[in-house]
């Protein structure tokens, strides 16, 4: 593994412990709410903050060992960060801030050349003498990349670098940052709260809870068996009730519900979790699919830009099922036929 992390550090509301691995050339998204612990992940590997007990280890250097009374300085762990603000010296040039963050102990003349270099692979070329302030922000986030390549970083780290952006702007920036880190060839770690971008970006998730990682797995395997009712929250699941399994079916109280259901998958059934656009119409229900059918009476209707949400009568706690502006129209109806495949339906525990 390139990198290998498992430390504790005692913060004002609980413990983080973090522990995790990430390879070369891989991508890891740290997933979760505000204050869960995410940032202060990044602090201790890069070394601004210093964790109470544990290792780091980044291609087999230890950054970190409390036991053994390891603690390089930022300036040795050779990592890169780009923050929120990309932290650009705006009274510096392009060229001067790239100049600014080459380390190693160059001369003047090998210092330009290789700032040469990484303005061309960046396409900086042509605002190389532009002040950082002055730039668009596309310009500023590819500066910020330069940095970390001109420093030879074995690991880049990005903390949340879309979150005060537009979301026009978000999304090219993302697209650009996804083919910039692919050439980096070496460990990402991305933080994130933006279920989708984690989505899109990691090749793998972490999800934390309260300075605790208590999931590691791929995208799909993610979104797919979140496992815990906060990780089903985390990633965008807004159905989820109290459930029981008994005589071979799984009983859902609160929405009125049940259905036939496998007694080795349902062994750990606290709650189930069912995401709001994996309802589908009844009328467009494929003969081969595992599934049962509900008839709903309609509570309300809310539209959004390309779908309507809705939100169907149920015992207690809301149902909520999305379905695009396409597929279905709301006008004078008062109750829906849907269906539900049983391989979608998350099995939850606390």
């Amino acid at each position: 593994m390139a990198l290998v992390v498992d430390f504790e550090k005692k913060l004002s509301n609980f413990t983080l412990k973090a522990k995790f691995s990430c390879t070369d050339q891989e991508v890891l998204t740290i997933l979760g709410a505000s204050g869960s612990g995410k940032s202060m992940i990044l602090k201790c590997i890069a070394g601004v903050e210093k964790p109470d007990q544990g290792k780091i280890i980044l291609n087999d250097r230890v950054l970190f060992d409390s036991s053994n009374k390891i603690n390089l300085t930022p300036q040795e762990r050779r990592i890169g960060i780009l923050f929120q603000n990309y932290a650009l010296f705006p009274h510096m040039t392009v060229e001067q801030n790239i100049l600014y963050s080459i380390r190693k102990n160059y001369s003047n003349d090998q210092k330009f050349k290789i700032a040469k270099e990484i303005l061309n692979l960046m396409q900086l070329i042509k605002i190389k003498d532009q002040l950082a302030s002055k730039i668009s922000g596309g310009e500023m986030q590819r500066v910020a990349l330069a940095r970390i390549l001109v420093n030879d970083a074995d690991l880049m780290m990005l903390d949340e670098p879309f979150s005060a952006i537009d979301e026009y702007l978000k999304f090219s920036l993302e697209l650009e940052l996804r083919e910039r880190i692919k050439n980096f060839a070496k460990p990402v770690l991305f933080v994130t709260h933006d279920r989708d971008q984690a989505y899109r970006i990691g090749d793998r998730i972490a999800l934390i809870y309260d300075g605790k990682i208590n999931k590691v797995a791929t995208p799909k395997e993610i979104f797919l068996t979140p496992e815990t009712v906060y990780n089903a929250k985390i990633t965008g699941v807004k159905n989820i009730a109290p459930a029981i399994y008994k005589d071979g079916k799984i009983y859902i109280e609160n929405w009125q519900l049940s259905f036939a259901y496998d007694p080795h998958k349902a062994k750990d059934l606290k709650y189930v979790g069912i995401r709001m656009n994996d309802f589908k119409l009844a009328s467009h229900l494929d003969d081969l699919a595992i599934g049962t059918k509900f008839i709903f009476k309609i509570d309300e209707v809310f539209a959004n830009v390309f779908t309507y949400t809705v939100k169907l009568k149920t015992n207690a706690e809301p149902l909520f099922w999305q379905v695009s502006k396409d597929l279905w129209d709301p006008y004078q109806k008062s109750e829906v036929e849907l269906y539900i495949k049983h391989s979608l339906i998350m099995i939850l525990k606390e």
